[in-house]
């Protein structure tokens, strides 16, 4: 049996604003925009570069309970992951695009890795792993 996780949701206040910050600021790539439920709802689906495979649905939320986890979904906890095979370059570019850091980046056992937030606040961790 093969499986593959095919979209992670991230609970946005707003479609225009996600996609924005995701596909100009993050540079990820716009793999889908599709209006639903008459318009009142859209299929907005987000991919870091190079990586189609790795897709973030962007779903906005419609309700009090919904609207609550935007920003903060794991409980504070670092709750992506963004694997890059250059550290330094991304983090010299997201710093420039105005991505805070909370911290420079660390040498850890498995790689290097800095923390961010997104434009919500959900925290992620951009990492580059050791070479075998």
């Amino acid at each position: 049996m093969r499986q593959h996780l095919a979209f992670v949701a991230i609970v946005v206040s707003d479609y225009n604003e996600a996609k924005k910050y995701y596909c100009g600021t993050l540079g990820f790539e716009l793999i889908e925009d599709t209006p639903q439920d008459n318009g009142r709802k859209r299929w907005v689906v987000v991919a870091p570069p190079g990586n189609p495979q790795t897709r973030i649905l962007l779903a906005k939320a419609s309700n009090p309970e919904q609207i609550s986890r935007v920003g903060n979904q794991t409980g504070g906890r670092v709750a992506f992951f963004l694997q890059t095979d250059d550290l330094k370059r991304d983090f010299e570019k997201f710093s420039a695009a105005g991505i805070r850091f909370e911290d420079s980046p660390r040498e850890e056992r498995y790689g290097t890795v800095a923390v961010f937030k997104d434009l919500y606040g959900n925290r992620w961790d951009l990492l580059q792993f050791k070479r075998d």
